[in-house]
């Protein structure tokens, strides 16, 4: 495989009923000898309200590519940071792991590449009362491996982008937008 410089991918994962455990990944894949590893060593400080964390499955078991995760969302209470570093890193974890397993990530590369995922964690997960730790697993999970398979295929692709311009649009322009 040649180098990958500069890939970028994301996904979402709709929460089960009631919960608000949707997952929203970011992630930017590239060579840590070009922009996508400079970024990663300028993200090694911390940012108020934006906690920047190496991506680790458990104790001592960073993953590989070494991968850094931050919030889109501000972080205001420690439950919220416990959910973020606990849960959240660990579904990261085990999907980017599971990436390399699988060869949407190349095990030959892992120390050639970095990446950096910007997760969506609603804010509201840190107080719910019942708060589904398990769905909250799954779809950081599933929207990770595919946010990171999308970035590693280019996808979607300008084609499918243009074919589907008037046949999709953003949830928000509901009532706002007509594409007929």
């Amino acid at each position: 495989m040649n180098e990958i410089w500069f890939r970028t991918g994301e996904a979402t994962v709709l929460a089960a009923e009631g919960q608000y455990t949707d997952a929203m990944p970011e992630v930017l894949i590239g060579s840590v000898k070009g922009p996508v590893g400079q970024a990663f060593a300028g993200m090694m400080g911390q940012v108020q309200g934006h906690t920047r964390m190496f991506v680790v499955r458990d104790i001592n078991q960073m993953v590989r590519p070494a991968t850094m995760m931050t919030t889109k969302a501000t972080i205001e209470s420690l439950a919220y940071v416990e959910l973020l570093g606990g849960v959240v890193q660990a579904a990261t974890g085990d999907a980017i792991v599971d990436c390399l397993i699988d060869g949407t990530l190349p095990k030959e590369m892992a120390d050639e590449i970095c990446m950096i995922v910007m997760i969506w964690l609603d804010p509201r997960c840190a107080d719910h009362a019942e708060l589904d730790q398990a769905d909250l697993y799954r779809t950081n999970y599933e929207a990770t491996k595919l946010a990171i398979a999308r970035a590693m295929k280019s996808e979607p692709s300008v084609e499918t982008l243009i074919a589907n311009r008037k046949s999709v649009k953003h949830y928000a322009l509901d009532g706002v937008v007509d594409y007929d």
